[in-house]
C-alpha cells in the first residue's frame, strides 16, 4: 500500500496511534535504563511516498557499533520519552521538531542489554534537512512504509539460548534484528489497525550485551 506524504496520511497515522492502547513497563523494574527512539516519518527522496528514517550506527561507538537502529538513545533525568526521542533525532540527524510533531507512542520494549525503549512516532516536515552526525551515524536510509507492510518483510526463527522467537526484518539482502525489528514490526501492525505486542520477541545473542 502506497501512502502519500501528505496531511491525509499524517491524520490517518495520528488516528491509528491514538487508538492504540500502549503497554507501559512495570515501574517495578528500576534496573532498566529508560531510552526512546524516533520512528521519524518523512518523504521519500524522489517525493511522494511516506518513509521512515533508519540509521547505521557509527563503527566508532562503544556499544552496538555499526548496527542498524532507529534514531534514539537514553533519556536524560526529568526528560519525557517524547522529549528524549526529539532530542536524539536532532543530535543524530540534525532534524529539529517539537511536541506538535509527535503522533503517538508505542509499547515499551525491554532489551537484553538493560534498556527499556519507548518508540515515539513523529512527523518530519518536508522542510527539515537531514544532516547525519558522523560521530554517531555512519549512514541514514529512508525505508518506505510499503516495504514493512509486505507479506515477507518479517520472519521468525529460534535460537538454542532462548524459548522466545527471534524476529527479523529483511532489508535488501540483510536481516535487521530486535530491538529495532520488533519496534518496526509493531508500527507495521499499528498501521494495519492491529494490536500486536512485541516485548517477548527475542534478540539474537550478539545483541544481548
Amino acid at each position: 500500500m502506497v501512502r502519500s506524504f501528505d496531511d491525509t496520511t499524517r491524520r490517518n497515522i495520528a488516528e491509528l496511534c491514538a487508538a492504540f492502547v500502549r503497554v507501559e513497563a512495570d515501574e517495578a523494574t528500576p534496573a532498566l535504563k529508560r531510552a526512546a527512539v524516533a520512528i521519524a516519518l518523512t518523504e521519500a527522496e524522489g517525493g511522494g511516498d511516506t518513509t521512515f528514517l533508519l540509521t547505521r550506527r557509527a563503527a566508532s561507538l562503544r556499544s552496538h557499533s555499526a548496527q542498524w537502529a532507529l534514531p534514539g538513545g537514553r533519556c536524560d533525568p526529568g526528560e519525557t520519552r517524547a522529549e528524549a526521542a526529539l532530542r536524539e533525532l536532532h543530535e543524530e540527524l540534525g532534524v529539529e521538531l517539537g511536541e506538535r510533531d509527535v503522533l503517538g507512542l508505542l509499547d515499551d520494549y525491554p532489551t537484553r542489554s538493560g534498556y527499556l525503549i519507548t518508540p515515539v512516532v513523529v512527523w518530519v516536515t518536508g522542510r527539515a534537512a537531514i544532516v547525519p552526525n558522523p560521530a554517531e551515524v555512519a549512514s541514514v536510509h529512508r525505508i518506505a512504509l510499503s516495504d514493512i507492510e509486505a507479506d515477507d518483510a518479517f520472519s521468525f526463527t529460534t535460537i538454542p539460548e532462548s524459548t522466545r522467537r527471534v524476529i527479523r526484518f529483511r532489508l535488501g539482502g540483510q536481516h535487521i534484528h530486535a530491538p529495532t525489528a520488533a519496534l518496526i514490526y509493531q508500527f507495521r501492525e499499528v498501521l494495519a489497525g492491529r494490536v500486536t505486542r512485541v516485548a517477548e520477541m527475542e534478540q539474537p545473542v550478539f545483541a544481548w550485551k
